[in-house]
């Protein structure tokens, strides 16, 4: 239609190594952007559950960069296999930041934790996100 601004999803980076990792929180940093970060499995339900409402949020909130990291074994494992990808990428991610448990999601501003998820609670991580946008102290977990 004439006139009016289409509006297109913001899409839901998935990052493959720890370089588009690296890449993509040192872009944010350089514009001020918050980012979530989400840590899934497929062979785990709840973050299987969580990927649609996660892309919802990417699209509610365009001012924030979302990140999908996929920490399931065997795709790392064939990634590594036809690649030649260190045997430490994707799970390096999650072992430097203390991931145990699927999902969970990470709010991050300038490259800096400052706030932890675990588990699927959709009201609870839309909330969160929203607060992400204006403050910048430290969320209870």
């Amino acid at each position: 239609m004439e006139g009016q601004k289409e509006t297109h999803p913001k899409p839901v980076f998935k990052i493959t190594s720890t370089e588009s990792w690296d890449s993509y929180l040192q872009e944010s940093k350089s514009h001020g952007t918050p980012v979530v970060a989400h840590f899934t499995a497929s062979w785990c339900i709840p973050s299987v559950a969580m990927n649609p409402y996660f892309e919802e949020l990417a699209f509610a909130f365009q001012d924030i960069t979302f990140l999908v990291v996929d920490v399931d074994d065997l795709k790392v494992l064939f990634s590594i296999l036809t690649s030649n990808l260190s045997c430490n990428t994707i799970l390096e991610i999650a072992r430097k930041y203390e991931v145990k448990a699927m999902p969970t999601f990470l709010l991050m501003k300038d490259c800096v934790v400052v706030g932890r998820l675990v588990g699927a609670n959709p009201d609870e991580m839309k909330k969160r996100v929203g607060t992400l946008l204006q403050s910048n102290t430290e969320f209870v977990v």
